[in-house]
């Protein structure tokens, strides 16, 4: 008999496992086998691959291996349940980020149609978890960069024709002066993912060479773009809005202290993502 698909997955972890790059083996290793099968892959495992299948699988596993996102060979990202579109040119949705969106609707849970602000949607992931699970809520996404506006809008289009509330799309700077000043002080959450990396700091080749270069690195400390945020967040939330920002594993002390510095908030908090590392802030827009 020749190897199993079962097989191929076992021996796909344990490449995985060696790179240390991939943080979720087993997922990604499933996930390959689905896109490559077009069906689920648990009730195959015990199929016989066949050697051109074998074949195809091991060069999508050492793409995934050399650091090339799961969701640019896929095509498709999931976030909370909610599948995107994907691939080169757009950044793909970490599975760290469901943490961010867990507290964020935790913010908001009391707040009957609440208003809310996706800054630096890419694909428009948060955006439409957010609209998905709150379909009471009118959610804006904001993002310039032209492939992630492609992809945003395809993704925007392909969720409403499923039912979801529809996201309000807007192709605009989010360190434009005045960015959606028609929702000054009306804001209940504003959710940001902004590029957080120093520029020339060394990261895997999943972020400095596959994913585009402006959603990864932000100024000689990382935090630009996220000082502009900040400012953007403090006009636009209402008195006791929240603030939910991303921020990573470098940011854990600083990006609090600089919306503490800002005095335009309250009740700053730091939270860790399900590995234990920084991950994002909280903050209160003041009364």
């Amino acid at each position: 008999m020749g190897t199993t698909l079962g097989v191929l997955i076992e021996d796909a972890i344990q490449v995985f496992v060696g790179t240390h790059l991939v943080i979720a083996p087993r997922k990604d290793a499933e996930a390959l086998a689905v896109h490559l099968l077009g069906t689920e892959a648990a009730s195959h495992t015990e199929d016989e691959a066949g050697d051109r299948l074998a074949e195809k699988y091991r060069e999508l596993v050492a793409r995934r291996a050399a650091g090339e996102p799961l969701g640019h060979i896929t095509g498709v990202a999931g976030l909370r349940g909610v599948e995107v579109t994907v691939g080169p040119g757009v950044f793909v949705p970490r599975v760290q980020t469901e943490a961010l969106l867990a507290a964020a609707l935790a913010a908001i849970e009391d707040v009957a149609a609440p208003l809310v602000v996706d800054l630096c949607t890419g694909s428009g992931a948060v955006a439409l978890a957010m609209a998905h699970e709150r379909p009471d809520a009118t959610v804006h996404a904001v993002d310039f960069d032209p492939v992630a506006l492609e992809y945003a809008c395809r993704n925007v289009a392909g969720r409403a024709a499923l039912g979801d509330t529809p996201v309000v799309l807007h192709n605009a700077d989010v360190t434009a002066e005045n960015l959606l000043a028609e929702l000054d002080g009306k804001v209940d959450l504003l959710l940001a993912l902004p590029p957080f990396m120093p520029d020339g700091a060394e990261v895997p080749e999943e972020y400095s060479v596959h994913h585009p270069r402006q959603s990864v690195f932000s100024g000689p400390d990382g935090l630009e773009v996220t000082r502009h945020i900040a400012d953007a967040a403090a006009r636009l939330l209402r008195p006791g809005g929240t603030l939910a920002i991303e921020h990573g594993h470098l940011h854990g002390e600083t990006v609090p202290e600089l919306l503490r510095e800002t005095g335009c908030y309250t009740d700053v908090t730091d939270h860790r993502d399900q590995f234990d590392y920084p991950l994002y802030a909280l903050a209160v827009r003041r009364g």
